[in-house]
């Protein structure tokens, strides 16, 4: 199994980016998947998460509204579109697949500064 996050960088208080997380070696589409993200000297978070249908999504109450989580079973991908970016999401990004096993990907790392 392989979890592969892409799209992180450095971005202006303020900006936007959308992580994804590609998925291999599993069956993509009988997995929950979550974001979690780990800021320097802190534990890790809970940030989203999505069925696995994708019909069904909640949020942290730090990104509700400015976050939004999807996901394309056909593509074996998640996503987080992040929007409103604030320094304070400055972390190391994780995505997660639940069902039997979970399974966490290597992390991408997002930095919000002017």
């Amino acid at each position: 199994v392989q979890l592969v996050e892409s799209g992180g960088g450095l971005v202006q208080p303020g900006g936007s980016l959308r992580l994804s997380c590609a998925a291999s070696g599993l069956t993509f589409a009988s997995y929950a998947m979550s974001w979690y993200r780990q800021a320097p000297g802190k534990e890790r978070e809970w940030v989203a998460r999505i069925n696995s249908a994708g019909g069904n999504t909640n949020y942290a109450d730090s990104v509700k509204g400015r976050y939004t989580i999807s996901r394309d079973n056909s593509k074996n991908t998640v996503y987080l579109q992040m929007n409103n970016l604030k320094p304070e999401d400055t972390a190391v990004y994780y995505c997660k697949a639940m069902w039997t096993s979970a399974y966490w990907g290597q992390g991408t790392q997002v930095t919000v500064s002017s």
